[in-house]
Order: C-alpha cells, then structure tokens, then sequence
C-alpha cells in the first residue's frame, strides 16, 4: 500500500498522487524525487545527488529507481548519481557522508566544483 508522507513537505499533487487507489504501490507503481540535479553550464560536467538528514539513508524503492536511472544516463559529462548524507542537517551541524564516505566541508565544496579526483564521482 502506498505510505502516507510523515512529514509537511509534499505538494499538492504529491498528496494526491497517494491518494489514488488505482496507481497504489500495490499494483507496481512507485515514485521518487531527485534532490539535485548539479551542473557546471561551463564545462558542462553534472551529476545528481541525493540528499538525506539526521542520518537516513534511501529506501530500497528510492534506490532502485536511482540504480535505473544511473545505468540509462550515457554522457561523457555526467558524474554520477551520489548520497549525500548530514548527521543533522547539513553540512554546518554535524558529519558529512559522501556516498558512505565521511568528508569534511572543504572536501563537499572541492566535490560540487568537480576538483575531486575521477575516482570520487564513480557511482
């Protein structure tokens, strides 16, 4: 059965979308956000991230939609789908974790600017 948000930042539509018993999980159909989409227009390099607090980390549905859309992406300036996890809620309150990996504030920023190296954008 599809879950009802427990939280207040749903739209509208999103709300209804739960609503509707003929597209219920149930029957197959899930849906997801992307958080970010990030870009460099100049260089054209981007990648996508996923952001989570307090620690949470993506459920299987939302990872398994994330892995589909990774593996249909064919650009040579994509970088990848990535986790971006806060202790808290962000970078300024708590540890940082990239893709499972503690980094520190200077590493976030040097990764959003595409200077970290090739290895940290494999997803």
């Amino acid at each position: 059965m599809t879950r009802k948000r427990n939280d207040s930042s749903s739209t509208e539509f999103g709300l209804w979308l739960r609503e509707q018993k003929s597209i219920d999980s149930q029957l197959g159909y899930v849906a997801t956000n992307i958080d970010y989409l990030w870009r460099n227009y100049k260089t054209k390099q981007w990648m996508l991230i996923e952001e989570k607090r307090y620690n949470a980390i993506p459920k299987f549905p939302q990872t398994a939609l994330f892995e589909l859309l990774h593996n249909a992406i064919n650009d040579k300036y994509y970088k990848g789908f990535h986790n971006l996890r806060f202790e808290n809620t962000s970078p300024e309150d708590g540890d940082i974790f990239l893709d499972n990996n503690r980094i520190t504030k200077n590493d976030l920023i040097e990764f959003l600017q595409f200077r970290k190296p090739d290895n940290w954008y494999v997803s």
